[in-house]
């Protein structure tokens, strides 16, 4: 029977990007990935490509930015007062900082620049504006 939405699925995938480089698989989390079609647990293109299929069929897929995490946006650059960040913490760019916002929800944000008074911060997801390759293969489908 097809994957179909409200299924419980467990795949083997092995995620790329277009240049080849390897940015996730089941095989590096030691397991396969077990969700629900319909959840939102997993981004909208992966959750798309996996109804229809059937229990042991693999496919490869090309999930562009919209369906995956969304084009990269200039605007969430941010400057934030370098007096927010505890003193002792190190500050140089590419370093993943933890913030949170006015509403009191934990975000991830990348350093991309320290200033004399400022650091620049990015709060795209890493992963924004780039287009996923994928090869999936279903091991279980349940009801």
């Amino acid at each position: 029977m097809p994957v179909k939405k409200g299924d419980k699925v467990k795949i083997e995938y092995e995620g790329t990007l277009d240049d080849g480089t390897v940015f996730d698989s089941s095989e590096k989390h030691g397991q396969p990935l077990e969700f629900e079609i319909g959840s939102g647990q997993v981004i909208p293109g992966f959750e798309n490509a996996i109804i229809g299929m059937e229990k042991g069929k693999e496919k490869k897929i090309k999930i562009k930015p919209e369906e995956a995490y969304g084009e990269y946006k200039e605007e969430l650059k941010k400057d934030i007062p370098r007096s927010i960040f505890p003193k002792e913490m190190e500050l140089k760019p590419g370093k993943v900082v933890g913030l949170q916002t006015s509403e009191g929800m934990k975000i991830g944000a990348v350093i991309k620049e320290v200033k004399k008074d400022d650091v620049v911060v990015d709060l795209n997801h890493p992963m924004a504006g780039k287009t996923l390759n994928f090869r999936i293969k279903v091991l279980e489908i349940a009801s």
